[in-house]
Order: C-alpha cells, then sequence, then structure tokens
C-alpha cells in the first residue's frame, strides 16, 4: 500500500507522526502541504473516503484559521465551498494528513495509526 504524509516540517505533531512512522518501518511519500497544498478535488475525494465530517480536516489551531473566523463561517458554506477555501493554503489543513489507499487520517492519534501496520 502506498503511503502518502501531507504535513508541515516544523509542526511538532507532524514530527511525532513522522517519527512513530519510522519507528514503526512504515514507508511512506512526504508531501509539504505549506509548498504542495492540497486541491479541491483532492480534498473532496480524501473527505468523500474518510468517512470523518469536513470540520476535521481543518487546522482548527492554525493562525489562518482563527485570523479568517471560520470557527463562525464554516457551517454556512457548502462543502463545495469549503474545499474551495481549503484549497488555497495548506495552512488551513489538519495534519498530518495521511492517503494510504482507503484510509485517511486527519491529524496524528496513535490509535487510529495502528491500522496502518495491518497492511
Amino acid at each position: 500500500m502506498s503511503i502518502t504524509v501531507l504535513c508541515y516540517e516544523k509542526c511538532t505533531t507532524c514530527k511525532k507522526a513522522l517519527k512513530w512512522l519510522d519507528d514503526s518501518n512504515i514507508k511512506y511519500t512526504l508531501r509539504p502541504i505549506k509548498e504542495q497544498n492540497p486541491s479541491a478535488d483532492e480534498l473532496k475525494a480524501w473527505h468523500e473516503k474518510s468517512g470523518l465530517p469536513l470540520k476535521r480536516f481543518y487546522n482548527t489551531s492554525g493562525l489562518l484559521y482563527k485570523e479568517l473566523g471560520l470557527k463562525d463561517k464554516i457551517s454556512g458554506m457548502s462543502d463545495e465551498e469549503q474545499y474551495a477555501l481549503l484549497a488555497t493554503d495548506g495552512m488551513l489543513v489538519k495534519r498530518p494528513l495521511v492517503i494510504a489507499g482507503d484510509i485517511i487520517l486527519t491529524g496524528f492519534k496513535e490509535s487510529e495509526w495502528e491500522k496502518l501496520k495491518a497492511d
């Protein structure tokens, strides 16, 4: 299974997640989320595959999220508008974001990431 991890090099959670992958001998391709932010089409496909609420794809603790006042705005936006918004800046997207076949993970929760060891 091919695993892609979108992350930000200065993010401590991303560093912890990459260390976990390395310690677990799980091979992955790294994609810098700030330089290669996901497209609206990618986000839509990942969201649909994940079964997660779209809100889980937002970096709600990020400065940009707070500066744009998104907490109060996203509930009035369509999914398509949200995909377009998220695609404008990788720093709006929750990270690390793992794409592994049908497995889509947002953030780093070791218990959720254990499923990456199955393959």
